[in-house]
């Protein structure tokens, strides 16, 4: 299960943010906000140690503000993902932002 929740900001960010997901370490589903300046087209991927993609959360043009998007720990196939490190990768034009999660299973 993927939560997705999306609010336009009345003012928009200065620069694109990823805030650290919430819980951390979680299990079974964690949350991960970010934030953007201006309409773009936005990718947000779950890697494994390797950098390997194990799941993609958003894909597509968003509007500029704050979103949050779940993680429920599965791979893109839907199978659960084994507990351990996880990073998330948000992807903005030229913008890249990693950050680091835990999930324990």
């Amino acid at each position: 299960m993927t939560l997705f929740v999306t609010s336009d900001a009345a003012t928009p960010f200065p620069k694109l943010q990823l805030s650290q997901n919430y819980p951390n370490p979680f299990n079974p589903t964690t949350l991960i906000e970010y934030s953007l300046p201006a309409k773009a087209q936005v990718v947000l991927d779950v890697l494994d140690l390797g950098g390997r993609r194990v799941a993609r959360l958003v894909e597509g043009e968003q509007n500029a503000g704050s979103h949050t998007r779940g993680w429920s720990g599965t791979n893109d196939a839907g199978a659960q993902a084994a507990g351990g490190v996880y990073f998330y990768r948000l992807s903005v034009g030229k913008e890249t932002i990693t950050r680091k999660m835990v999930l324990l299973n």
